[in-house]
Protein backbone atom coordinates (compact mmCIF):
# COMPACT_ATOMS: atom_id res chain seq x y z
CA UNK A 1 0.00 0.00 0.00
CA UNK A 2 1.34 3.35 -1.06
CA UNK A 3 2.01 5.24 2.30
CA UNK A 4 0.58 9.02 2.22
CA UNK A 5 4.41 10.33 2.77
CA UNK A 6 5.05 8.99 -0.82
CA UNK A 7 1.90 10.04 -2.05
CA UNK A 8 2.38 13.65 -1.05
CA UNK A 9 5.97 13.41 -2.35
CA UNK A 10 5.31 11.90 -5.41
CA UNK A 11 2.78 14.68 -6.28
CA UNK A 12 5.04 17.42 -5.08
CA UNK A 13 8.05 16.30 -7.24
CA UNK A 14 5.93 15.97 -10.14
CA UNK A 15 5.67 19.92 -10.03
CA UNK A 16 9.53 20.30 -9.01
CA UNK A 17 10.45 18.47 -12.35
CA UNK A 18 10.01 21.44 -14.75
CA UNK A 19 11.77 24.24 -12.28
CA UNK A 20 14.65 24.71 -10.49
CA UNK A 21 15.11 26.24 -6.84
CA UNK A 22 14.90 30.13 -7.23
CA UNK A 23 16.94 30.79 -4.37
CA UNK A 24 19.51 33.19 -4.23
CA UNK A 25 21.02 35.65 -1.13
CA UNK A 26 23.79 37.82 -0.70
CA UNK A 27 24.77 35.95 2.50
CA UNK A 28 26.50 32.44 2.97
CA UNK A 29 23.37 30.24 3.59
CA UNK A 30 22.61 28.72 6.80
CA UNK A 31 20.46 26.96 8.40
CA UNK A 32 18.92 30.34 9.50
CA UNK A 33 18.20 31.19 5.77
CA UNK A 34 14.80 31.91 5.48
CA UNK A 35 13.53 29.97 1.84
CA UNK A 36 9.78 31.01 2.68
CA UNK A 37 7.28 32.80 4.57
CA UNK A 38 3.84 31.46 4.42
CA UNK A 39 1.23 33.65 6.13
CA UNK A 40 4.04 34.54 8.31
CA UNK A 41 5.44 31.50 9.01
CA UNK A 42 9.22 31.09 7.83
CA UNK A 43 10.36 28.15 6.41
CA UNK A 44 14.62 28.06 6.64
CA UNK A 45 17.31 25.82 5.19
CA UNK A 46 17.38 24.05 8.53
CA UNK A 47 13.79 22.82 7.77
CA UNK A 48 14.77 21.55 4.60
CA UNK A 49 17.55 19.66 5.69
CA UNK A 50 15.57 18.06 8.13
CA UNK A 51 12.90 17.12 6.13
CA UNK A 52 15.44 15.61 3.47
CA UNK A 53 17.50 13.80 6.08
CA UNK A 54 14.17 11.69 6.69
CA UNK A 55 13.62 10.70 3.28
CA UNK A 56 13.91 7.35 1.48
CA UNK A 57 17.04 6.40 -0.16
CA UNK A 58 15.15 6.89 -3.45
CA UNK A 59 14.38 10.39 -3.92
CA UNK A 60 18.40 11.17 -2.15
CA UNK A 61 19.31 9.70 -5.71
CA UNK A 62 17.46 12.62 -7.55
CA UNK A 63 19.25 15.83 -9.09
CA UNK A 64 20.20 18.18 -6.36
CA UNK A 65 18.04 20.93 -8.04
CA UNK A 66 15.01 18.77 -8.52
CA UNK A 67 14.64 17.07 -4.66
CA UNK A 68 15.69 21.28 -3.44
CA UNK A 69 12.63 22.20 -5.01
CA UNK A 70 10.45 19.19 -4.40
CA UNK A 71 11.17 19.41 -0.57
CA UNK A 72 10.40 23.11 -0.33
CA UNK A 73 7.23 22.91 -2.55
CA UNK A 74 6.60 20.13 -0.08
CA UNK A 75 6.92 22.54 2.94
CA UNK A 76 5.12 25.74 1.58
CA UNK A 77 2.30 22.83 0.80
CA UNK A 78 2.05 21.55 4.57
CA UNK A 79 2.39 25.04 6.18
CA UNK A 80 -0.13 26.44 4.21
CA UNK A 81 -2.67 22.61 4.47
CA UNK A 82 -1.83 23.31 8.43
CA UNK A 83 -2.75 26.67 8.45
CA UNK A 84 -6.67 25.39 6.94
CA UNK A 85 -6.88 23.62 10.71
CA UNK A 86 -9.40 25.02 12.61
CA UNK A 87 -9.95 24.12 16.14
CA UNK A 88 -8.21 21.26 18.48
CA UNK A 89 -5.97 18.65 16.89
CA UNK A 90 -8.11 15.42 17.25
CA UNK A 91 -6.45 13.12 20.10
CA UNK A 92 -4.82 10.56 18.16
CA UNK A 93 -2.69 13.86 16.10
CA UNK A 94 -2.06 15.13 19.61
CA UNK A 95 -0.53 11.84 20.93
CA UNK A 96 1.95 10.99 17.98
CA UNK A 97 2.84 14.98 19.02
CA UNK A 98 3.61 14.25 22.54
CA UNK A 99 5.61 11.09 21.89
CA UNK A 100 7.96 12.59 19.03
CA UNK A 101 8.45 15.62 21.20
CA UNK A 102 9.15 13.58 23.80
CA UNK A 103 11.76 11.56 21.62
CA UNK A 104 13.12 14.30 20.07
CA UNK A 105 13.55 16.30 23.56
CA UNK A 106 15.47 13.17 25.44
CA UNK A 107 17.34 12.57 22.32
CA UNK A 108 18.66 16.43 22.79
CA UNK A 109 19.48 15.97 27.02
CA UNK A 110 21.19 12.75 25.92
CA UNK A 111 23.39 14.82 23.77
CA UNK A 112 23.96 17.27 26.35
CA UNK A 113 24.72 14.24 28.72
CA UNK A 114 27.14 12.91 26.24
CA UNK A 115 28.80 16.16 25.75
CA UNK A 116 28.91 16.56 29.53
CA UNK A 117 30.36 12.60 30.80
CA UNK A 118 31.83 11.87 27.99
CA UNK A 119 35.35 14.15 27.75
CA UNK A 120 38.70 12.65 27.15
CA UNK A 121 39.72 12.50 30.93
CA UNK A 122 36.55 10.34 31.46
CA UNK A 123 37.58 7.73 28.61
CA UNK A 124 41.43 7.80 29.88
CA UNK A 125 40.42 6.82 33.22
CA UNK A 126 38.20 4.44 31.79
CA UNK A 127 41.33 2.81 29.81
CA UNK A 128 43.23 2.66 32.91
CA UNK A 129 40.99 1.33 35.20
CA UNK A 130 40.46 -1.41 32.15
CA UNK A 131 44.20 -2.10 31.50
CA UNK A 132 46.64 -0.74 33.77
CA UNK A 133 46.21 -3.98 35.47
CA UNK A 134 45.11 -6.19 32.77
CA UNK A 135 47.17 -9.62 32.33
CA UNK A 136 48.12 -9.33 28.27
CA UNK A 137 46.24 -12.50 26.59
CA UNK A 138 47.95 -15.05 25.26
CA UNK A 139 48.51 -15.49 21.61
CA UNK A 140 49.46 -18.44 19.71
CA UNK A 141 51.23 -19.09 16.53
CA UNK A 142 50.03 -22.88 15.39
CA UNK A 143 49.76 -25.56 12.68
CA UNK A 144 47.47 -28.58 12.36
CA UNK A 145 46.82 -31.72 10.68
CA UNK A 146 43.34 -32.65 10.04
CA UNK A 147 42.02 -36.17 9.54
CA UNK A 148 39.11 -38.32 9.85
CA UNK A 149 39.94 -40.58 12.16
CA UNK A 150 41.58 -41.18 15.77
CA UNK A 151 43.31 -43.70 14.15
CA UNK A 152 44.69 -41.55 11.30
CA UNK A 153 46.08 -38.87 13.85
CA UNK A 154 47.58 -41.11 15.74
CA UNK A 155 49.70 -42.84 12.66
CA UNK A 156 50.42 -39.24 11.77
CA UNK A 157 52.03 -38.64 15.38
CA UNK A 158 53.93 -41.99 15.02
CA UNK A 159 55.24 -40.66 11.55
CA UNK A 160 55.90 -37.24 13.03
CA UNK A 161 58.34 -39.10 16.40
CA UNK A 162 60.18 -40.77 13.66
CA UNK A 163 61.20 -37.68 11.88
CA UNK A 164 58.74 -37.53 9.19
CA UNK A 165 58.55 -33.18 8.06
CA UNK A 166 55.00 -31.83 9.78
CA UNK A 167 54.65 -29.17 7.33
CA UNK A 168 54.64 -31.84 4.49
CA UNK A 169 52.72 -34.14 6.75
CA UNK A 170 50.14 -31.36 6.24
CA UNK A 171 50.24 -30.61 2.89
CA UNK A 172 49.60 -34.24 1.79
CA UNK A 173 47.13 -35.94 4.13
CA UNK A 174 45.05 -32.70 5.61
CA UNK A 175 41.89 -32.33 4.98
CA UNK A 176 41.44 -28.64 6.33
CA UNK A 177 42.09 -25.30 4.29
CA UNK A 178 45.54 -24.74 5.91
CA UNK A 179 47.17 -28.12 4.42
CA UNK A 180 48.43 -26.71 1.38
CA UNK A 181 50.26 -24.28 3.29
CA UNK A 182 51.60 -27.50 5.34
CA UNK A 183 48.74 -26.85 8.16
CA UNK A 184 49.92 -23.16 9.23
CA UNK A 185 47.10 -21.23 11.48
CA UNK A 186 49.40 -17.91 12.16
CA UNK A 187 48.79 -16.45 15.07
CA UNK A 188 45.72 -16.66 16.94
CA UNK A 189 44.68 -15.87 20.62
CA UNK A 190 41.84 -17.22 22.80
CA UNK A 191 37.89 -17.17 21.27
CA UNK A 192 39.34 -17.35 17.83
CA UNK A 193 39.29 -21.32 17.53
CA UNK A 194 36.68 -23.71 18.75
CA UNK A 195 37.29 -24.87 22.44
CA UNK A 196 38.78 -28.57 22.38
CA UNK A 197 41.65 -27.09 19.73
CA UNK A 198 41.79 -23.89 22.16
CA UNK A 199 42.04 -25.57 25.25
CA UNK A 200 45.03 -28.08 23.76
CA UNK A 201 46.59 -25.60 22.05
CA UNK A 202 46.83 -24.01 26.01
CA UNK A 203 48.37 -26.57 27.59
CA UNK A 204 51.23 -26.85 24.92
CA UNK A 205 54.43 -25.72 25.14
CA UNK A 206 56.28 -24.13 22.08
CA UNK A 207 57.25 -26.54 19.68
CA UNK A 208 55.31 -29.27 21.33
CA UNK A 209 53.52 -31.96 19.47
CA UNK A 210 50.05 -32.71 20.48
CA UNK A 211 48.12 -35.88 21.06
CA UNK A 212 44.90 -36.33 19.01
CA UNK A 213 42.11 -34.00 19.33
CA UNK A 214 38.34 -34.36 18.81
CA UNK A 215 36.16 -30.92 17.31
CA UNK A 216 33.42 -30.83 15.09
CA UNK A 217 35.74 -30.86 12.12
CA UNK A 218 36.95 -34.06 12.71
CA UNK A 219 40.72 -35.05 14.59
CA UNK A 220 43.74 -32.81 14.46
CA UNK A 221 47.21 -32.89 15.34
CA UNK A 222 48.47 -29.81 16.34
CA UNK A 223 51.94 -28.30 16.47
CA UNK A 224 52.30 -25.33 18.85
CA UNK A 225 55.39 -23.26 17.42
CA UNK A 226 55.49 -20.68 19.25
CA UNK A 227 53.63 -18.41 22.39
CA UNK A 228 53.26 -14.45 22.71
CA UNK A 229 51.71 -12.14 25.04
CA UNK A 230 49.43 -9.76 23.48
CA UNK A 231 50.28 -5.71 23.08
CA UNK A 232 47.56 -4.11 25.59
CA UNK A 233 45.71 -2.03 22.84
CA UNK A 234 46.42 1.83 22.73
CA UNK A 235 44.02 4.13 24.00
CA UNK A 236 42.93 5.10 20.61
CA UNK A 237 42.58 1.61 19.46
CA UNK A 238 40.08 1.06 22.24
CA UNK A 239 38.66 4.35 21.98
CA UNK A 240 35.58 4.14 20.16
CA UNK A 241 34.88 0.96 22.40
CA UNK A 242 35.09 2.89 25.98
CA UNK A 243 32.49 5.34 24.53
CA UNK A 244 30.00 2.50 23.76
CA UNK A 245 30.65 1.11 27.28
CA UNK A 246 30.64 4.38 29.21
CA UNK A 247 27.92 5.90 27.01
CA UNK A 248 25.46 3.19 28.81
CA UNK A 249 27.23 3.73 31.82
CA UNK A 250 26.43 7.36 31.96
CA UNK A 251 22.94 7.76 30.82
CA UNK A 252 21.89 4.94 32.61
CA UNK A 253 23.21 6.75 35.56
CA UNK A 254 21.55 9.88 34.54
CA UNK A 255 18.26 8.06 34.67
CA UNK A 256 18.32 5.98 37.84
CA UNK A 257 19.67 9.65 39.14
CA UNK A 258 16.59 11.43 37.77
CA UNK A 259 14.50 9.05 38.57
CA UNK A 260 15.32 9.30 42.35
CA UNK A 261 14.75 13.01 41.97
CA UNK A 262 11.49 13.20 40.36
CA UNK A 263 7.75 11.61 40.83
CA UNK A 264 6.77 8.69 39.40
CA UNK A 265 3.31 7.20 39.65
CA UNK A 266 2.64 3.78 37.41
CA UNK A 267 0.97 1.29 37.09
CA UNK A 268 0.87 -2.07 38.82
CA UNK A 269 2.77 -4.81 36.60
CA UNK A 270 0.08 -6.66 35.44
CA UNK A 271 -2.78 -4.27 36.40
CA UNK A 272 -3.47 -3.81 32.94
CA UNK A 273 -3.30 -7.00 30.17
CA UNK A 274 -0.30 -5.86 27.94
CA UNK A 275 -2.08 -7.86 24.43
CA UNK A 276 -4.82 -4.76 25.18
CA UNK A 277 -2.13 -2.75 23.25
CA UNK A 278 -3.00 -4.74 19.76
CA UNK A 279 -6.33 -3.03 19.62
CA UNK A 280 -7.08 -0.35 16.99
CA UNK A 281 -9.55 1.54 19.05
CA UNK A 282 -6.60 2.73 20.81
CA UNK A 283 -5.02 4.56 17.64
CA UNK A 284 -8.08 6.15 16.90
CA UNK A 285 -10.18 7.18 19.85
Amino acid sequence: MMSKHFKIMSLVLAGALASAPAFADDTAPNPSTVVATVNGTKITLGHMAVARSGLPEQYLQLPDDVLFKAILDQLVNQTILADRFDGDLPTPVQRRLDNERRSLVASTVIEQIVEEKLTDDALKAAYSAKYSNATPDKEFKAAHILVETEEDAKTLIAELAAGADFSELAKERSTGPSGPNGGDLGWFSKGMMVPPFEDAVAAMEDGAISEPVQTQFGWHVIKLNETRLADLPQFEEVRAELESELFNTVIEAEVARLKKLGSIDQIAEGEIDPAVLKEDVLLTE
